[in-house]
């Protein structure tokens, strides 16, 4: 669990986006990293027992992601993001490798898992499987611990068919995704309680099967 003063530091951010006021608070967010390291701690330990291409040895700071935004290409020039993101990178981490990421955001905390805008040839072999694999695509994302826990984003998707395929194709609405990622919804007041951590293990082994038709997909099984 995580305490209330790390989610607030994040509502000061929201409030007081500039370089001045982070120079003069800088301490507050020392003290939230210093809250967040043991907590990732936990979670990469739990992470690594039941997905064996995520290692153990994963220094929690190296998770952690640093709150400076690159403004050099953004209309938007607020120097630091209003969340903390937290990436699992596992063995082989790259374009074509699904990954896990937590969400630390008031109003807006979440876990993804998959790929977000993947390259077109990753793309492409997703979208194959999907055609090839119909029926055991559909039992993953059907099956009830992932439905209960997981919705598959559909914000990013084409507007036509996706060239190679007909409209009236079974599996339309899927092979029309540009990205494919599980995402749980966590309400902040989650990571306030001890059981935080069981509800991400629960969460970690339900998306478990999503992640091996990625990785089926995309050749990423990696030894």
């Amino acid at each position: 669990m995580l305490k209330k003063e790390t989610i607030n530091f994040l509502n000061l951010v929201a409030a007081n986006n500039n370089r001045e006021w982070f120079a003069a608070n800088k301490n507050l967010h020392e003290e939230a990293k210093e809250d967040l390291f043991p907590f990732i701690a936990k979670l990469i330990k739990e992470l690594s027992a039941i997905d064996p291409q995520y290692s153990s040895a994963t220094e929690p700071k190296k998770a952690l992601m640093r709150i400076y935004r690159d403004v050099r290409f953004s209309k938007n020039k607020d120097p630091y993001k209003k969340n903390f993101g937290i990436a699992f990178d596992v063995k082989g981490y790259g374009p074509n490798t699904p990954s896990y990421y937590l969400h630390i955001q008031p109003a807006n905390c979440f876990f993804g898992v998959g790929f977000w805008q993947p390259e077109a040839s990753v793309l492409k072999q997703i979208r194959e499987e999907i055609d090839y694999s119909s029926e055991e695509f559909l039992k993953v994302i059907k099956e009830e611990k992932f439905n209960k826990t997981y919705k598959l984003s559909d914000e990013d998707k084409l507007k036509k068919a996706p060239k190679g395929y007909e409209i009236d194709h079974p599996q339309i609405d899927f092979l029309k995704l540009k990205s494919f990622i599980a995402i749980y919804p966590i309400p902040e007041s989650e990571f306030l309680k001890p059981t935080i951590v069981d509800k991400l293990i629960n969460a970690f082994v339900a998306v478990q099967p999503f992640v091996l038709f990625l990785r089926k997909a995309t050749d990423a099984n990696v030894d």
